[in-house]
């Protein structure tokens, strides 16, 4: 498959995109994740009910960094450095392809239930996926030291899809409806929440793509 890539003028409307909280699109395809020339993570559907999915998602090597701010603020600052670095800012100059989508996750202090209201100020941890051709160890080395490269472990995740232009209560809002879910089918939630972002600043707001998943067992 044809990969699609942001050279370094395309970091402005990638960067306009986040601005409106979106980011690049995809849906399930042929590997339960690509779409549209964007490769997403590795995942297959084990259940499926209305807008909610629960996903088994295979290792897959992601590009990380810890930002602080509020959620709209992190996930920007966390696009800009891991955009820099992708759009060829690092040691071999050499860009990489966009992938989806753009992961956000709180670091929520102890016995805060999840809620993104406690996670206000940050820190998260905002995530790129590496294209699939990439292992940690041949990935280029990152010119800023706050990126650092995870092969994350297989793991399931119970997801609700939504449309629309984002806000934290619309997060807020569904990641409650989604722990009625999980509580449901017998999930124990053991970590996220975790918020995706998928979609760029031309598609329209009924027809863009969010998640917020949880990691559960």
């Amino acid at each position: 498959m044809t990969q699609r890539r942001i050279g370094r003028r395309g970091i402005g409307a990638a960067l306009v995109a986040l601005l409106t909280l979106g980011g690049p699109a995809t849906q399930a395809g042929a590997a339960e994740g690509d779409h549209n020339g964007y490769e997403g993570p590795p995942y297959a559907v084990e259940r499926v009910e209305g807008p909610v999915e629960l996903r088994r998602y295979a290792a897959h090597v992601v590009a990380e960094v810890r930002v602080g701010g509020d959620r709209s603020a992190a996930v920007l600052s966390g696009f800009r450095i891991l955009g820099g670095y992708i759009f060829g800012d690092n040691a071999d100059g050499r860009e990489i392809a966009m992938t989806v989508p753009v992961s956000q996750t709180p670091e929520l202090p102890s016995g805060a239930g999840g809620t993104l209201r406690d996670a206000s100020a940050g820190p998260w941890t905002v995530r790129f996926m590496m294209p699939s051709d990439f292992k940690a160890d041949t990935l280029p080395a990152p010119k800023d030291d706050r990126i650092r490269f995870v092969t994350t472990r297989p793991e399931r995740q119970i997801v609700a899809r939504f449309s629309g232009i984002p806000s934290t209560n619309d997060f807020e809002e569904q990641g409650a409806a989604l722990r009625e879910w999980a509580a449901a089918w017998g999930l124990e939630i053991t970590g996220g929440p975790h918020l995706y972002y998928y979609d760029d600043p031309m598609t329209l707001p009924w027809n863009r793509r969010n998640e917020i998943a949880f990691t559960v067992r």
